[in-house]
């Protein structure tokens, strides 16, 4: 999306999964996870799956330029049951990104409180004093040239935590508006892809885990 022209991707809904409590859809990069302001920005995918699962409750979201893995709950009880998951950190979520430069570690743990940048917004920012937790734990996968692909593991599920805490250790997402700059920022997308989620299922507590390969 280049300035403010909105142009999601058009196709059927990839569906992971879907029972009587849940449905896990792999959400395309570029497209909404929830409606923004104004008639031009109701286009998302929260609409899309309702239209076809009327009864879809949101549960939690993703940016508009990551791809991958989103649950939707088919009833209040399993909405009920998994923002409690989500609120304890007790969901497992892993991320596929490539970052710009070599990254030298082969692990690595950000711990960075962020907090929205209000001037700025909807960026947000390293702050010390009054920033809320954040925590990422990160693997090194390969090297791609002058690129890294690595898998994150985000402790807490702050909004743009990922792509803050990559751009940190100074190497920010490849093709990221927000925080990349110059070549980092020449990318076809945002290289962020929601790999998987482990959670309980809301009928009985079964661990189950939903993936979505990464498309780049």
């Amino acid at each position: 999306m280049q300035g403010n022209t909105y142009n999601p991707p058009q196709g059927p809904l990839a569906i992971l999964h879907h029972d009587h409590e849940l449905l896990l859809v792999d959400k395309p990069s570029g497209l909404l996870s929830v409606p923004g302001k104004g008639e031009h920005l109701a286009d998302c995918l929260m609409a899309r799956v309702q239209a076809v699962f009327a009864e879809a409750l949101l549960v939690h979201r993703l940016d508009r330029d990551t791809s991958g893995v989103m649950v939707f709950a088919l009833t209040r009880h399993a909405q009920r049951h998994l923002g409690l998951q989500f609120e304890k950190r007790q969901v497992k979520k892993t991320y596929i990104a490539r970052v710009f430069g070599r990254v030298g570690e082969k692990t690595g743990t950000v711990d960075l409180p962020l907090i929205v940048d209000w001037p700025n917004r909807p960026l947000q920012h390293v702050d010390f004093e009054n920033g809320k937790p954040a925590v990422t734990d990160w693997r090194v996968l390969k090297y791609e040239g002058n690129a890294t692909r690595m898998r994150l593991f985000p402790q807490t599920g702050r909004s743009h935590q990922l792509r803050v805490h990559m751009r940190e250790i100074g190497h920010p997402i490849l093709g990221d508006p927000f925080y990349a700059t110059g070549e980092a920022r020449e990318a076809e997308r945002l290289m962020l892809h929601a790999e998987s989620l482990r959670l309980r299922h809301p009928d009985g507590g079964k661990g189950l885990t939903f993936k979505a390969k990464c498309p780049f």
